[in-house]
């Protein structure tokens, strides 16, 4: 049976490569934190870890965005994503990318359309 979407946030709080919003998605009955930005005006969620060492990666809350606004950086050792994909771009990621969570927007608002089973 199929889950109801759950609201994260209406979409007028996402701007194009600025402040990302945090929310949780359970896991194995554990919360773990995620995060939705919004970048060249397309929504994109993923679990707030990077991929070298599961920590989360704002340095602030929802701050993602490197200075550019080109990638999504790991505060602790600045690792790059691609905010379309989430694949490593630079750094001791070796390849691997940041995990993707299901969501999506309409009527105004943004939606976690399905919870995480396994990582």
């Amino acid at each position: 049976m199929a889950q109801q979407p759950r609201l994260i946030c209406a979409s007028a709080q996402l701007k194009n490569a600025a402040i990302g919003v945090r929310f949780d998605v359970e896991i194995g009955g554990t919360p773990v934190p995620a995060f939705v930005i919004r970048f060249h005006n397309k929504i994109h969620a993923y679990l707030n870890r990077c991929a070298h060492i599961p920590i989360e990666m704002d340095w602030q809350p929802g701050d993602f965005f490197d200075f550019s606004g080109l990638y999504l950086v790991c505060a602790t050792h600045g690792a790059l994503y691609l905010p379309e994909t989430g694949q490593c771009a630079s750094g001791r990621c070796a390849g691997k990318g940041l995990t993707a969570v299901a969501v999506q927007e309409y009527d105004g608002n943004i939606y976690l359309t399905e919870e995480i089973h396994h990582v």
